[in-house]
């Protein structure tokens, strides 16, 4: 049996930027879509943060889909449910994700993305053409994923992005 395929998803400005104060720097329907079309049916490794945000933003975890929540906490999520798991560390959440399925993916926050990085097999990136200050931000990746698999350029209300699928070298 292959060795499953960690991935991770991020959306990001010029300067690895990803969010602020909690919340998303850009928010661009089609790419919330795709975000959606990838991960469907994918266990996706959260930091308690942005799964909070998540929950806070949808009304409930990602559907359709199993959210590995990495939390510290000994204390209860308060959002449970069949497809809400917990996990302790990074590590324990690739785990748990590889014995659901032959592709995990990687959600976010910063620290969860820097954590998982190592692990990684494949970026689905959309890289954004716009600078916003950030508190967030994508670890250092360019020169371990360079081989290009999907390079599509978009617009949407004047704002020029990229999705830009990167394997591992």
């Amino acid at each position: 049996m292959e060795e499953p395929v960690i991935a991770a998803v991020v959306a990001m400005g010029r300067n690895r930027e990803l969010g602020k104060d909690g919340k998303l720097l850009w928010q661009i329907p089609e790419d919330l879509r795709r975000f959606k079309e990838l991960t469907k049916g994918h266990p996706v490794i959260l930091g308690r943060k942005t799964f909070e945000s998540i929950v806070s933003y949808l009304g409930g975890p990602l559907l359709e889909r199993t959210n590995i929540v990495v939390t510290r906490s000994s204390t209860p999520l308060g959002i449970n449910g069949p497809n809400v798991i917990v996990a302790h560390s990074v590590e324990e959440a690739l785990a748990k994700g590889k014995a659901l399925d032959a592709l995990v993916f990687v959600g976010g926050g910063a620290q969860i993305y820097e954590a998982a990085l190592p692990y990684t097999d494949k970026l689905y990136l959309t890289l954004i053409d716009d600078e916003k200050e950030g508190d967030s931000f994508f670890p250092a990746y360019e020169t371990e994923f360079t081989q290009v698999v999907h390079d599509e350029a978009h617009e949407c209300n004047g704002l020029k992005y990229r999705w830009v699928d990167l394997n591992r070298k």
